[in-house]
């Protein structure tokens, strides 16, 4: 079968974790640039967010499902833990990341890479009206951080990989990384991971204006009703 494409602009913290599956069960992918709403995304993602995935005739849109393909149709070490209780807790993470946080996340890094102020200077309304979304959001992932240094059980798994690619960008901006380094397990945590080959391979370039929606896909107002 042919290589699989992952379609989507390399800043997305979505389209990074992604990446970050891809290469732990090693799947040989081509990274295809391409920002939302474009007409190779749109043509398979409804929505046209990114990422979306192709490998021969096989097309799917949302990261998690598309990291549960990797997980189940690739040998490797598994990212969705064969026990019933381990995965439920993976999926919940998961859904918690992605549903819960990332609209407060999105807003308060858009308020640094992408302001939309007159001078291009942050975008202090936006920032300071998710800053307790953000310290609570952090505080409730370091609390989850097991002694082993993972978020479930021992081994690294999806949860993980949810999470990893936006403290990246948190570990960039003031406030964020006062409140992450003040915490007792996410430095060390976070320290951890970012050698993994994984992790360091997809390491994604700065962010521009034209990838705004992929970092940042959270309106203010969808932020001020979470």
């Amino acid at each position: 079968m042919n290589r699989v494409q992952i379609i989507g602009v390399p800043q997305s913290t979505f389209v990074r974790a992604v990446r970050i599956a891809a290469e732990e069960k090693g799947v040989g992918y081509d990274l295809v640039p391409a920002p939302p709403k474009s007409p190779q995304v749109s043509a398979i993602h409804p929505l046209g967010k990114v990422p979306v995935m192709r490998h021969g005739d096989i097309e799917l849109f949302e990261s998690k499902a598309i990291a549960t393909y990797f997980d189940r149709a690739f040998p490797g070490p598994r990212l969705i833990p064969e026990d019933a209780v381990a995965a439920a807790r993976v999926e919940q993470w998961v859904s918690l990341m992605n549903s819960g946080f990332q609209p407060a996340f999105g807003a308060y890094i858009a308020g640094y890479f992408f302001p939309g102020t007159a001078d291009g200077s942050p975008d202090r309304e936006r920032i300071d009206a998710v800053l307790g979304k953000v310290e609570h959001a952090l505080g409730v992932i370091d609390r989850g951080v097991t002694p082993r240094g993972h978020l479930v059980g021992d081994d690294f798994t999806l949860a993980d990989i949810a999470v990893l690619p936006t403290l990246y960008y948190l570990t960039r901006l003031p406030e964020s990384a006062a409140v992450i380094a003040a915490l007792p397990a996410l430095p060390a945590y976070i320290e951890r991971h970012g050698q993994r080959a994984s992790v360091k391979t997809t390491v994604p370039p700065p962010p521009t204006a034209d990838i705004a929606a992929a970092v940042a896909p959270a309106p203010r107002s969808a932020v001020a009703a979470t």
